[in-house]
């Protein structure tokens, strides 16, 4: 083994200032395509067009001296760097895929794949065949040549087309999901035929049994993806979250095992992006992984790595080579048949095969008619293969920038003309109005329980039923952590087993015991580990005034590191459901908060959530006119009604009231015997009062004179 030894002086210098200048260069010209209404990916490979060979470079050596690659080496340290950055955008674009939408379209998608695939490799072939012989690297080759140019042309680029629909806000969109799905399974397709023509071009003998072991490689990939690499995530994220303190430990781990399976698809012959998107489905499937991280990953990716990755793409293209008039039109030719089978072909199989209207149809083609850096890789691959002549390679390349530049404006112009289903509208104001809501953000929930004897009901019932709503919609993960004496584990452990019969209808559901002397410190600690909610159980009647619900619960409420639920309640009846739900509301974040808790828990027809603002009655001294008792009422009837578009956004019945009482929570208690109401949430903030929290004398009236349970959400 040769000992390791670092790149040159000179050349880690160049690198350091082309990742400098290609980066201000792709970040500057992206803001300005921003500017003009173009998404920035083609300011950010325009920036390298401009500064490479084909404008800057070429007519300035000194420019081209620092900013292209002129040695193997240097070729080699800022083709690390794009590949960093493609791997990235294809994990944000993995954590963005929801497959779950992706299976509804299954067949769209299938038939868009197949269409794409097909058409566009047929006249590739074609065109292969009638292309000059001086195009070739070995006139005697012409059928390898010819299979390489249909399967250049098959293959799209998933993140230029990935970062498109980024741009123009459509990944979310039903069409920008199929077009994800459609590219991976063209691009998987197309890196299959590769290994095929590869092999021919090599002078291996290709035969069906090669072909269906590198077949058989890819769908083994996936499968061990979805099932082994599924359950090692989540064991790996269950690790790290609980286990490892260090700051911004979970970002590590996503990045780790981005390069992890990127290097077993790089093994298998495929690319490494492959891998990287794949773990990017794996991680958004896990609730448990905060918002937060996503965050930061975009952060890293869509700021810095990615435009350098364009970039990159963009200083491979060399138009001065193209400028002789036979090679400019077979240029032409080359970019034409290529854009015309991958819109036929993707337009014919989305109308055949998925049953889609005409412009929807042809908007998948607009989008997956780009090819990018990945036919930059291909067109390397021919060229090192002896497949290519120069000239062809400068073809292709010229190709994939002018396909990838089309595909913004193009997708732009065809959704013009398509009008989205009301499924899906409603799915993405769904998605919206998550953004800013705390309830629809927490997808993990921390419920500590205490040991008790299993022959007695369970009292976490309440707690079961609203956690299996909650998790109706908004994908959970519930840890029931049982704090036990030294030495007494195995009996915390067995008390978790018998008590998660009620909590079995969650997805996930985690046990966990920990020995320690002090609950509410042991409580603490668990919570700070990414936690999104304290779920707390009060069950018991506090007879002292010393106290809001018992020591231990008021404690963490007033301390803990997140936003807290506590459920106020006595063994409930059987067969018990919350259908009927009352909300205090008086235009506060915490109460808005409550009435959100209250839509999330409502399902189905049966289910309401009634809203109830009430105005106190002002008194003769206070001197208060007609209109300005007027003006209240107003208020009051415009703050509910806010809240019920809200509700009704999310498909609830929702009920108003605006009532009048010298005593809200008389009205309130009043209104919840009349109306048989089954639950009362009420949204607070913590006030302090020496260790005991104050929550006001009117929830705590409303606390011990209830007909039924009450929660308060505490944010």
């Amino acid at each position: 083994m040769e000992p390791f030894s670092a790149a040159s002086h000179h050349d880690v210098l160049l690198l350091v200032i082309q990742i400098a200048v290609l980066l201000f260069a792709a970040r500057g010209l992206g803001e300005v395509a921003l500017r003009l209404g173009q998404p920035s990916v083609i300011g950010e490979i325009l920036a390298g067009i401009i500064l490479g060979p084909s404008l800057l470079s070429g007519f300035v050596p000194l420019i081209g001296d620092f900013l292209v690659p002129h040695t193997a080496v240097q070729g080699y340290l800022l083709e690390v760097v794009s590949l960093i950055g493609a791997m990235f955008l294809l994990l944000i674009t993995g954590l963005e895929t929801d497959l779950t939408l992706i299976r509804r379209h299954a067949r769209t998608a299938i038939g868009v794949s197949f269409g794409g695939i097909t058409v566009t490799f047929l006249s590739g072939f074609l065109l292969g065949q009638f292309l000059p012989d001086f195009l070739l690297a070995d006139n005697s080759q012409r059928l390898v040549f010819s299979l390489f140019i249909a399967t250049a042309m098959s293959i799209s680029a998933i993140p230029v087309i990935a970062k498109v629909l980024m741009d123009l806000n459509l990944m979310r969109r039903d069409i920008g999901q199929t077009i994800i799905a459609a590219g991976m399974s063209d691009d998987t397709i197309g890196w299959i035929m590769l290994s095929v023509v590869a092999g021919l071009a090599s002078g291996e003998a290709v035969t069906v049994g090669s072909v269906l072991q590198t077949v058989g490689s890819v769908l083994a990939f996936m499968v061990l993806s979805f099932t082994a690499g599924r359950w090692l995530v989540k064991r790996l994220l269950d690790f790290v979250q609980d286990e490892v303190t260090s700051e911004d430990r979970l970002l590590t781990l996503v990045v780790i095992l981005m390069f992890a399976w990127g290097a077993i698809t790089q093994a298998l012959n495929l690319e490494a992006v492959l891998g990287a998107f794949v773990m990017g489905i794996l991680f958004g499937q896990m609730p448990r992984l905060p918002a937060s991280v996503h965050h930061k990953l975009e952060s890293i990716a869509l700021a810095v790595f990615s435009p350098i990755f364009f970039a990159v793409a963009g200083l491979k293209v060399n138009v001065l080579n193209l400028l002789q008039p036979q090679l400019l039109v077979i240029a032409l030719v080359v970019i034409f048949i290529a854009t015309f089978g991958k819109i036929v072909g993707t337009y014919a199989g989305a109308r055949i095969i998925g049953r889609r209207d005409h412009w929807t149809a042809l908007s998948f083609g607009a989008g997956l008619n780009a090819r990018g850096a990945m036919e930059i890789i291909i067109a390397t691959i021919g060229l090192s293969l002896g497949i290519l002549t120069q000239d062809m390679f400068s073809i292709i390349v010229l190709m994939a920038m002018s396909t990838s530049l089309m595909a913004p404006p193009a997708l732009r112009w065809v959704l013009r003309h398509v009008q989205p289903e009301e499924q899906e509208l409603q799915r993405l104001r769904q998605e919206e109005l998550s953004e800013g809501s705390l309830i629809a953000n927490i997808h993990r929930v921390l419920l500590p329980v205490r040991r008790r004897d299993q022959q007695a009901a369970p009292v976490q019932t309440i707690e079961a039923h609203l956690l299996e709503k909650l998790g109706r919609k908004t994908a959970l993960s519930v840890t029931l952590l049982n704090v036990a004496p030294p030495n007494e584990r195995a009996g915390g452990l067995a008390y978790l087993d018998y008590l998660s019969k009620i909590f079995g209808q969650q997805k996930e559901l985690v046990k966990k015991v920990v020995e320690h002397s002090e609950p509410v410190q042991a409580v603490l600690d668990e919570a700070s580990k990414d936690y999104g909610l304290l779920f707390l159980g009060a069950s018991e009647k506090n007879g002292s005034s010393e106290f809001l619900f018992t020591p231990i619960v008021d404690a963490l409420v007033r301390l803990a590191p997140c936003p807290t639920i506590v459920v106020h309640g006595t063994q409930i009846p059987a067969g018990w459901q919350p259908s009927r739900i009352l909300v205090p509301v008086s235009g506060s974040p915490a109460t808005k908060n409550a009435a959100e808790l209250g839509f999330f828990l409502a399902h189905g027809e049966q289910d309401e959530v009634s809203l109830l603002h009430v105005v106190t009655n002002s008194t003769n001294a206070l001197n208060v006119s007609v209109e300005a008792e007027e003006r209240r009422l107003r208020i009051g009837h415009e703050l509910v009604g806010e809240l019920r578009e809200l509700g009704e956004s999310r498909g609830v019945a929702v009920d108003t009231n605006v009532r009048q009482g010298q005593s809200p929570e008389v009205v309130i208690l009043e209104t919840a015997v009349r109306e048989k109401t089954d639950l009362i949430i009420l949204g607070t903030a913590v006030r302090y009062g020496s260790d005991r929290i104050f929550l006001g004398p009117r929830v705590e009236h409303i606390l011990n004179n209830a007909p039924c349970p009450v929660v308060i959400v505490n944010s």
